[in-house]
């Protein structure tokens, strides 16, 4: 079904480095999408934060989505947000960051492992798969025990690369007591778990995490969930975000959550 509270808490403009298009056009295509609200959480990588100048983007993409929060009020509802990648391996800068902005949501995210690229860019001939994902797992759990943040983004993000691009098959039930240790303490923190729906339009064609998963997560006591495209493009703006709200409804939650001023506010899905 078509819902009429369409919310997208996870979308990239060009001040993210793999971004395509401004905020200002990417406003407009989520008002022709239906979103109600969408939040602009552009990358910052910690593990590389003033390396590579993620420091200077963060300032240039605060500002901006500050600017189009304003212009854009009476057509749509714009959070001014960060995806953190990597925090707890910088937890400094982290805090830090997060304390010099007044930013309405905060994501955290792992998209490498300690001292090795992207998951989207491993050769995954060179890897025992099962010992990269026990070591992501362990860094998840390091991650939301760390929950400075708002929103748990993609737990199953490897798989995107792993079994989506590269069709390795992953057997989830080997991860299951990890995972749920994760889960537990997402909801324990009260932070949102995030249904990605980007794997929806990938090869994996799933979301990221799937319905198994997020059911998982209410059944421990999980209270917020969020639901968001992870969208570089304008003409991803808001995809997926229906299907992932079915995905939450069946799932057992009456409402998706946003956050402004870093507070959850939930939307009930209708």
């Amino acid at each position: 079904m078509n819902f009429k509270n369409l919310v997208d808490m996870h979308t990239h403009t060009d001040h993210s480095f793999d971004g395509n298009y401004p905020v200002d056009v990417l406003c407009e295509s989520s008002v022709s999408a239906g979103l109600k609200t969408v939040a602009f959480t552009d990358h910052v990588e910690m593990d590389f934060f003033k390396e590579k100048k993620f420091d200077v983007t963060a300032d240039e993409s605060f500002a901006d989505v500050s600017r189009a929060k304003e212009k854009f009020a009476d057509k749509i509802e714009v959070c001014v947000g960060v995806e953190l990648g990597q925090p707890v391996y910088n937890s400094d800068e982290s805090e830090k960051l997060i304390k010099s902005k007044d930013y309405d949501v905060v994501i955290g995210s792992v998209h490498n492992l300690r001292n090795k690229d992207d998951f989207y860019f491993l050769d995954y001939t060179n890897y025992d798969v099962d010992a990269l994902l026990k070591e992501y797992f362990d860094e998840l759990l390091l991650l939301a025990d760390w929950a400075k943040f708002d929103i748990f983004a993609h737990l199953t993000y490897p798989l995107r690369y792993i079994v989506g691009v590269n069709k390795i098959p992953v057997d989830m039930q080997r991860y299951n007591k990890k995972v749920d240790e994760i889960l537990s303490l997402v909801a324990e923190k009260n932070l949102a778990l995030e249904i990605n729906t980007s794997g929806l339009r990938q090869p994996i064609g799933k979301t990221l995490p799937d319905a198994d998963v997020v059911k998982r997560f209410r059944d421990l006591g999980g209270k917020y969930v969020t639901v968001g495209s992870d969208s570089h493009y304008t003409e991803h703006m808001g995809a997926g975000i229906n299907e992932g709200m079915q995905i939450a409804k069946d799932c057992g939650f009456d409402c998706v959550t946003i956050f402004r001023k870093r507070c959850p506010v939930e939307i009930p899905i209708e």
